[in-house]
C-alpha cells in the first residue's frame, strides 16, 4: 500500500490549532468548574434558605432543637432542682358542674343557659397561688398520683436560670423543657398555653405516653425566672384505665446559637375576659380568641398599622429596633429600622434607648418617638429624618413616649423620663417637668403638665377630646381634655381612676374605637371604658399588653404588644387609626 504524505504547512497549522484549543481548555476548565461550583453552592444556599424560611414561618413551640444539647439539668433530681432554685408542687383536680350557654345561631356560646362540666383548680396562670400545695421530692415524680380512672392533676415548678451549667454560659441559650406524663400532658409556660392549628406535642398532647418537648424561652438570661405548670391526664379518656398519673422524666435543656426574635405560626393562647357590662358583648366576641404571632423580643411597644402597605410596625426600645410584621401566610417578621432611637456612645447605660411610640401623619409619613435621642422625628420618603421636636425653651426633651396626630397635622406627644437610664433622677434630664406637648409647623408648646408620667394618648372620634394616661403607681388615672381650635387644651377632668385596682402596672398605651370606647393598658390587663366613663370589661391575655394598634383590612383586629411577644385579637368593632 502506498504511503501518504502530509503537507508540512498544514501539519504545522493543525498542531498550532490543537495546542491553542488545549491551552484554552486548560485555562477555562478551572473557571468553568468554579462557575459550576458557585451555581451549585447558590442552589444549595437557596434551597436551604427556602427550607429555613419555611421552618421559621411554620415554627411552633413544639419545634424544639434536636441533637445533643449544650447543657442538661435533670429536674427529677434534688441536685437539678437545686441548680434552678426550684421546688415541685402538686395538686389533684376535681370535676365540678358549672353554668354555661348552649350554642346559639352563630354557633357560639350565646344560646340558652345550660350546665356543663369543668375542673378545679385552674392552675396554669403564672401568678397562681400554689403555696398550700403538697411539696414533692423530685426523686418521687414517678410515684403514682391522683385518683385513678378518669382523673387529672397538676405539677408546678418555678425555675431560675443559672449563670452557667457545667461551664456552659446560659446567656442567650434556647431553653427546652422535656417531660413524659403517663398518659397525656399539657404544659403552661409563664401562664401561657400556646397552640397552633395542627400542632402535635410541645405545649399540648403529643400522644399516649408520648414525650413532650417544647421551647420555653428562645434567649434566656441568668437570673431569669420561668414558671412551668404541667397538667396531667389519665387515659385513654374514652376507656379510663385502672391506674394513675405519674411523671416519667423532667429535664431542662439548653441549646446555644438560637435566633431571636422569630415569627411563629399564629398560635392561639389562653385569654380571660371579665365582662362588667352587657355592652361589652358588642365589642368582644362571646368566644374570644388571642393569637401569638412572634416572640423572642426584649420588649414590644408603640405599634402602628400601615394601611397602604398592609403590615404592622412596632418598636423594641430595649433592642433599639423597629420591626415589621406582615400577616401573609403564617406571618413574616423583618427588621424595619435599626438604631431606631439612639446612636450615642453611652448606649450601654440605657435600658430602653430605642424608639417607642410610632404613628403616621396625615400624609402617611412615619413619625417616631426616640428615647435616647430625646426627640420626635419624621421619616421622609427618601429615608432622611426630619426633627419635629427635640428642645423646649432651650432644654432637651425627656424621652418622648406616645403620640397622636390631629387631622390638621398637629402632633401631640407625651414626654416622661422613662427612657432615661435613671428615670427622674437621671443627670441627662433637663426639663423640670413631664409634659404633654403639641407641635405644628415647627412651633412646640406645652399643652399640659398635670402628670407625673404622661404616657398613653388618644383622640376621641371627631377629635373633640384628648385622653391622656398617667404612669404613676400612686395615681393611675386617665384625664380627658377639651381640644381647642388653636390646639390648646382646656377643662381637664378625671375620666377614670384605676388607682385602687389590683396589679403592679399603671396606665400605659391607649386607643379608641369608632364608637368612642377607650382601650387602656391598666392594672391587670386591657381595660375597655365607654365614652361615658363606664368600665365595660377587661381583657386579660397571658402577657400584659403595654400597647396596641388596630390593624388588618377591616380595622377590627387589635394587635397587642405584650412584653416579649406580639399578639392579635379579632374584635367586633372597628378602631380609629392614622
Amino acid at each position: 500500500m502506498e504511503r501518504g504524505t502530509i503537507n508540512p504547512a498544514l501539519a504545522s497549522s493543525l498542531v498550532h490549532a490543537w495546542a491553542t484549543e488545549f491551552n484554552r481548555a486548560r485555562r477555562e476548565a478551572p473557571i468553568i468548574a468554579s462557575m459550576w461550583r458557585l451555581r451549585f453552592a447558590a442552589a444549595v444556599t437557596f434551597v436551604t434558605l427556602v427550607f429555613l424560611a419555611g421552618r421559621a414561618l411554620a415554627e411552633t413551640n413544639a419545634d424544639a432543637p434536636t441533637g445533643k444539647p449544650d447543657a442538661v439539668i435533670d429536674l427529677a433530681t434534688k441536685q437539678g432542682v437545686d441548680v434552678v432554685k426550684g421546688q415541685w408542687r402538686y395538686s389533684d383536680t376535681k370535676i365540678i358542674r358549672v353554668d354555661f350557654k348552649a350554642a346559639g345561631p352563630d354557633k357560639q356560646p350565646t344560646g340558652k343557659p345550660i350546665k356543663t362540666s369543668d375542673f378545679t383548680p385552674h392552675a396554669g396562670a403564672a401568678d397562681f397561688d400554689d403555696s398550700k400545695w403538697e411539696i414533692l421530692d423530685p426523686t418521687t415524680l414517678d410515684a403514682r398520683r391522683s385518683t385513678g380512672r378518669l382523673c387529672f392533676n397538676w405539677y408546678r415548678i418555678n425555675i431560675t436560670i443559672p449563670s452557667s451549667i457545667n461551664d456552659v454560659d446560659a446567656a442567650g441559650a434556647t431553653a427546652v423543657f422535656e417531660t413524659s406524663i403517663d398518659d397525656y400532658a399539657e404544659i403552661w409556660v409563664d401562664g401561657e398555653l400556646s397552640r397552633a392549628l395542627g400542632q402535635s406535642g410541645g405545649s399540648i398532647v403529643k400522644g399516649w405516653n408520648a414525650r413532650n418537648r417544647l421551647i420555653i424561652n428562645r434567649s434566656v438570661q441568668p437570673g431569669q425566672k420561668i414558671q412551668l405548670a404541667v397538667f396531667g391526664a389519665n387515659g385513654p379518656l374514652s376507656n379510663p384505665p385502672t391506674n394513675y398519673i405519674y411523671m416519667r422524666e423532667a429535664k431542662l435543656e439548653l441549646y446555644k446559637g438560637g435566633v431571636v426574635p422569630v415569627a411563629i405560626t399564629p398560635s392561639e393562647v389562653n385569654v380571660e375576659v371579665i365582662r362588667k357590662d352587657p355592652a361589652l358583648n358588642a365589642i368582644v366576641p362571646s368566644n374570644p380568641k388571642v393569637f401569638k404571632l412572634a416572640e423572642g423580643f426584649k420588649f414590644t411597644e408603640g405599634p402602628v398599622w400601615d394601611r397602604k402597605a398592609g403590615y404592622l410596625l412596632f418598636s423594641d426600645p430595649n433592642s433599639n429596633t423597629i420591626y415589621k410584621y406582615s400577616p401573609e401566610g403564617n406571618g413574616q417578621l423583618a427588621v424595619f429600622r435599626q438604631k431606631s432611637g439612639y446612636e450615642g456612645a453611652d448606649i450601654a447605660e440605657y435600658g430602653q434607648p430605642g424608639s417607642n411610640g410610632l404613628t403616621f401623619d396625615p400624609q402617611g409619613r412615619l413619625t417616631i418617638d426616640q428615647h435616647g435621642n430625646h426627640r420626635v422625628v419624621r421619616l421622609e420618603p427618601d429615608g432622611q429624618l426630619t426633627v419635629l421636636a427635640d428642645k423646649f425653651e432651650g432644654k432637651r426633651l425627656n424621652s418622648p413616649n406616645d403620640l397622636v396626630y390631629r387631622s390638621d397635622g398637629t402632633l401631640y406627644f407625651t414626654d416622661p423620663p422613662f427612657g432615661l437610664p435613671k428615670f427622674f433622677n437621671d443627670p441627662r434630664k433637663e426639663l423640670p417637668f413631664s409634659g404633654v406637648f403639641a407641635v405644628k409647623d415647627g412651633n412646640l408648646k406645652v399643652v399640659t403638665n398635670d402628670f407625673t408620667g404622661p404616657n398613653g394618648i388618644a383622640f376621641s372620634p371627631g377629635e373633640k377630646y384628648l385622653y391622656v394616661g398617667d404612669w404613676d403607681e400612686k395615681k393611675k388615672v386617665v384625664m380627658r381634655y377639651e381640644v381647642q381650635a388653636d390646639g390648646s387644651l382646656k377643662s381637664g377632668k378625671l375620666f377614670f381612676d384605676m388607682t385602687k385596682a389590683p396589679g403592679e402596672d399603671a396606665i400605659d398605651g391607649m386607643k379608641v374605637d369608632k364608637a368612642g370606647n377607650l382601650y387602656v393598658s391598666g392594672p391587670g390587663g386591657l381595660w375597655i371604658i365607654s365614652p361615658q366613663g363606664k368600665h365595660l370589661g377587661t381583657i386579660i391575655p397571658p402577657k400584659h399588653p403595654h400597647n396596641f394598634a388596630w390593624g388588618d383590612a377591616d380595622g377590627k383586629t387589635l394587635y397587642l404588644c405584650a412584653k416579649s411577644g406580639l399578639y392579635r385579637m379579632p374584635l367586633n368593632i372597628e378602631g380609629t387609626r392614622p
